[in-house]
């Protein structure tokens, strides 16, 4: 989970803040409101989630083109690290 000074620095990568017991102190820079915060914190979840799912579907695709050239499960292994969920 993003925290909420990745939130406001994705927001405003200029601000100078510190949070201390979740509580924001705005070090010379315009506050921003807790809903924008939180609403930065879900984007940047999605966008992490969502980029552990691209990467792992190009693991598997990588794959699976391995296995179509005709190379074992064991030699693609060996080349990618890559071990199919099912093998684990």
């Amino acid at each position: 989970m993003a925290s909420k000074i990745e939130a406001i620095m994705a927001i405003n990568a200029n601000a100078e803040v510190t949070v201390t017991n979740n509580v924001i102190d705005w070090l010379d820079t315009t506050p921003i409101s807790n809903s924008d915060i939180e609403a930065k914190i879900v984007e940047l979840d999605i966008a992490e989630a969502n980029e552990k799912i691209a990467k792992a579907t190009a693991k598997a695709s990588g794959n699976t083109k391995l296995l179509d050239l005709g190379l074992s499960q064991a030699e693609a292994t060996a080349l990618t690290g890559y071990v199919p969920p099912s093998e684990v």
